[in-house]
């Protein structure tokens, strides 16, 4: 498994218990051990972090657990490779886009130009069984990704702006400062639950106005090749 990224892992120090990590590799290698198939691939996992360094966050897009189809998981939540036809949960979202933006659909179905941007694309949970949706819950990451977002509530240099999409990413609006961050909390845009916050809540624009109000940088949310 590919390593967490220096400055993640230093960011991380003082807020991840010492043996969380190594928990994640052994838990990985039972995993392997018992012929799971486990998504994302193995240099993906942190992919997220290694595309979005520490210091240069914005904005953290919070989803629950990676894909559990095959190839579509590539270690950034909601998107997927540029070649894979993008499924329902990341169709709301790109809909969304064009809405609330006024921008054409993007040709490409890959996120991965707002992880340029500085919008850190995580999930609660940064591996899956193959074809068994939340099935690695519980298995250690949620220690990760809870040190992940109180290392950056604890930065006093940004305002940035937190946007938890379904239940799971709701859960860590407990470990925010909103009194210095920006917290949106909103419907999974899955197709179950899509049509209950997801769609016409302008989530893009609204975070820009948030952070504005706030005297914090806007997030650039052009999608390559549609600017």
């Amino acid at each position: 498994m590919t390593a967490l990224p220096p400055d993640w892992r230093l960011a991380l120090r003082p807020f991840l218990p010492a043996p969380a990590l190594a928990e994640i590799r052994a838990f990985l290698q039972r995993e392997d051990a018992a012929g799971q198939v486990v998504f994302p691939p193995r240099p993906d996992i942190y992919r997220a972090l290694a595309l979005t360094p520490f210091a240069e966050v914005k904005a953290v897009w919070l989803g629950q657990d990676p894909y559990h189809d095959d190839g579509q998981a590539c270690g950034l939540a909601f998107s997927v490779p540029d070649d894979v036809p993008a499924p329902p949960s990341l169709r709301n979202i790109l809909k969304e886009y064009s809405s609330d933006l006024g921008r054409p659909m993007p040709a490409s179905p890959s996120l991965a130009a707002w992880a340029r941007h500085g919008v850190l694309l995580l999930n609660t949970v940064l591996t899956v069984r193959a074809h068994q949706p939340g099935s690695h819950r519980d298995c250690g990451w949620e220690k990760v990704t809870d040190a992940v977002i109180r290392a950056l509530s604890s930065r006093q240099d940004r305002t940035l702006a937190f946007i938890l999409l379904g239940n799971a990413a709701r859960d860590k609006a407990r470990l925010i400062d909103d009194a210095r961050h920006v917290v949106i909390q909103c419907a999974h845009p899955s197709p179950l639950s899509a049509y209950r916050g997801f769609l016409g809540s302008r989530l893009f624009t609204r975070t820009n106005q948030l952070l504005a109000e706030r005297a914090a940088e806007p997030i650039d949310w052009a999608l390559d090749g549609n600017r």
